[in-house]
C-alpha cells in the first residue's frame, strides 16, 4: 500500500502539463523582438529629441553626425576593448556617485563697483573628488541637474566642466549664458615655502561669457563651485577672452566701449574681489584674445578689427575693418609695437605664446569665400611682418577661413589649430613650419597641450607629444605625433603621422579648452 501511494503521489504532482520546448522558444523570440523594437523606438526618440536641441544651438547640425560618431566609436573598440570597458565602468560609477553628491549653490553677483546683489539657484555644481587637468565650456550638456529653486521655464543647458587625466568629467557647473574663454590663475612661485599645496589646488578659474557679454564668473578650480560673478562697468561689454599676469595678481580682459566702439583692456585685482582698477586702450577695434608675454611685462593683443553691434552681434565694418597685433606695456598701457596683416579682412582673433616669445596667430578671414589667404601666422617682437606657416599646395581653403583655437607645445615645437567649419584639427612642425597632418573632427574647436603628467594614464601615449581637442559632438580626442615625424618631417603617408584616440561624452563642448 505504501508503494502504490508513493507512486500515486508522484503522478499527481507531475500531472500538470509542462510547457513544451517549442512554446518556450516562441515566447523567448517574442520577448526578444519586443525588446529590440522598444530599444529601436526609444533610441530613435532620444536621438530625435537630442537633435532638436542641437539644431537650436547649431543650425548646421545633421543626423549624419550621429552615424559618424557611432562609426568612430566602433572603429576604436577593437583596438583596446578592455580599456574601453574599463572607462565605461568608471564613467558609470562616477555618474552614479555624482547624482548622489549633487548639491545646489547660490552666489553673490558682484559688479565692477564691488556692489553685491544676491541671486539664488543660478548655478548648480555636481562634482567628484578627483584632480582636474583641463577645464572646458559646454554649449549643451545633459539637464541631469535639477535646479530645485528655479521655476524659470527658460532653463538653459550651458555650463563649464572639469576634466581629469582619464578624460572623465570631475565636475560640471551650470551657467546662465553661453561661455567662451577659460582662464586658470597661475601660481607665481611654487617653490616658495609660503605657498602651500592648498593654495595651488584652490586657485581661481575665470569663465568669460561669449561675446558680447556683460559678465564673467570666478570658479574654484578643484570643485567647480562659483565664487562670484563680475559685471562689466557702465558702457562696456566683454569680448570673451582674458589672461592673468604671470604672478596671478591681475586679470586683463578685452572689452568694448559701447559708445565709441573703441577696444579697451580692463584690469581687475584678483585678490580684491576682482575689482576693476584700471583700463587701457587696445589701440584697435574689436580686441579678442590676449595673452601674456614670457617677459611678464608685455600684453599681446589680437585686435580683430570688427565693430560689433552688441544686441545682434552684427558686424558693422567688414569692408573697412583694420585688424592688428599689438604689444602693450601691461603696467602703463604704452604701445610698444603694432603689426597689421597683408589683407585688411584677415581678422586677428586667436593667439598662443611659445616659450621663446614667438606668438602663434589664428586668423578668421572675413573676405570673399573664393579667396585664398594664409590663416596660421607667427610673429616675434622686432619682425616687420607676420610669417605664414606652410600649407601644402597653398590650400588654405581646407580651414574654411576660420581658425577657432591655437595651442603650442614649446617643448616639442609643435602647433595645433582647429577649425569647426572645416571640421578638422591640424598639427604643424614649428622646426620646419610645415604641416605634419590633419585629422577629421567635425565641429572641433577647443585645443590644449597634453602634458606628461596629464596623459600618463591615457592609453600609453605618454612617450609621444600631442594635444587634446574637444568638439561639439562630445568627443575629447588625444592627437599624438609620432616622434620620428615630430623631428623629421616627411610628406608621404601623412595620415599616419598623427595617432588619434577619442572618448565621447553626452555633451557638446564649446570653443575653448584650457589645461591646468
Amino acid at each position: 500500500m505504501h508503494t502504490i501511494s508513493a507512486k500515486t503521489t508522484i503522478v499527481n504532482v507531475s500531472s500538470p502539463n509542462p510547457p513544451t520546448d517549442k512554446q518556450t522558444d516562441h515566447e523567448r523570440l517574442a520577448t526578444s523582438a519586443l525588446t529590440a523594437l522598444a530599444t529601436v523606438i526609444g533610441t530613435a526618440a532620444l536621438v530625435g529629441i537630442h537633435h532638436r536641441y542641437r539644431k537650436q544651438r547649431q543650425p548646421d547640425a545633421i543626423l549624419q553626425d550621429y552615424v559618424t560618431g557611432v562609426r568612430a566609436q566602433l572603429h576604436l573598440l577593437p583596438r583596446a576593448p578592455k580599456a574601453q570597458l574599463t572607462r565605461l565602468r568608471s564613467a558609470s560609477r562616477q555618474a552614479a556617485f555624482a547624482w548622489q553628491q549633487a548639491y545646489h549653490d547660490s552666489v553673490d553677483n558682484k559688479g565692477s563697483d564691488n556692489s553685491t546683489t544676491n541671486f539664488s539657484a543660478v548655478h548648480t555644481t555636481t562634482m567628484i573628488a578627483r584632480p582636474v587637468c583641463w577645464v572646458s565650456g559646454v554649449a549643451s550638456m545633459p539637464k541631469n541637474i535639477a535646479l530645485a529653486n528655479n521655476n524659470s521655464s527658460d532653463e538653459n543647458d550651458f555650463g563649464v566642466v572639469g576634466i581629469d587625466a582619464d578624460r572623465q568629467i570631475v565636475w560640471q557647473t551650470t551657467m546662465p549664458e553661453r561661455v567662451h574663454d577659460i582662464v586658470v590663475q597661475p601660481v607665481s612661485d611654487v617653490q616658495n615655502s609660503s605657498i602651500n599645496v592648498n593654495k595651488i589646488q584652490s586657485r581661481d578659474v575665470v569663465v568669460m561669457g561669449r561675446r558680447p557679454s556683460e559678465k564673467f564668473w570666478v570658479l574654484d578650480t578643484a570643485t567647480g563651485k562659483v565664487k562670484s560673478a563680475i559685471k562689466a562697468s557702465n558702457h562696456r561689454h566683454f569680448y570673451g577672452h582674458a589672461c592673468y599676469s604671470l604672478d596671478g595678481n591681475l586679470l586683463y580682459i578685452t572689452e568694448n566701449d559701447t559708445v565709441s566702439l573703441d577696444g579697451k583692456i580692463g584690469i581687475y585685482d584678483a585678490y580684491n574681489n576682482y575689482k576693476k582698477v584700471a583700463e587701457f586702450d587696445s589701440h584697435g577695434i574689436g580686441p579678442h584674445e590676449l595673452i601674456m608675454h614670457p617677459d611678464g611685462d608685455t600684453l599681446v593683443i589680437a585686435n580683430g578689427g570688427i565693430k560689433t553691434e552688441q544686441a545682434s552681434r552684427e558686424e558693422l565694418n567688414v569692408d573697412t575693418m583694420r585688424p592688428s597685433l599689438v604689444y602693450l606695456n601691461r603696467h602703463d598701457g604704452a604701445l610698444l609695437e603694432q603689426i597689421t596683416p597683408e589683407h585688411n579682412q584677415m581678422s586677428v582673433r586667436h593667439l598662443a605664446m611659445h616659450n621663446n616669445g614667438t606668438v602663434m596667430i589664428g586668423i578668421q578671414f572675413q573676405g570673399e569665400k573664393h579667396m585664398n589667404v594664409p590663416l596660421v601666422l607667427t610673429h616675434k617682437r622686432g619682425e616687420p611682418s607676420f610669417k605664414p606657416l606652410i600649407m601644402p599646395h597653398n590650400q588654405w581653403q581646407r580651414f574654411h577661413h576660420y581658425i577657432a583655437s591655437v595651442a603650442v607645445d614649446s617643448e616639442h615645437n609643435l602647433l595645433c589649430v582647429t577649425t569647426p567649419i572645416g571640421g578638422c584639427a591640424a598639427i604643424y612642425d614649428l622646426n620646419t613650419r610645415q604641416l605634419i597632418g590633419d585629422v577629421n573632427l567635425p565641429d572641433c574647436a577647443g585645443a590644449s597641450v597634453c602634458f606628461k603628467q596629464n596623459n600618463s594614464k591615457v592609453d600609453n601615449h605618454e612617450d609621444k607629444p600631442g594635444f587634446m581637442v574637444s568638439d561639439g559632438q562630445g568627443q575629447l580626442s588625444i592627437l599624438c605625433v609620432q616622434r620620428s615625424i615630430a623631428t623629421e618631417f616627411a610628406f608621404m603617408d601623412k595620415s599616419e603621422h598623427i595617432l588619434r584616440d577619442s572618448q565621447c561624452h553626452m555633451m557638446s563642448f564649446d570653443n575653448h579648452l584650457q589645461a591646468l
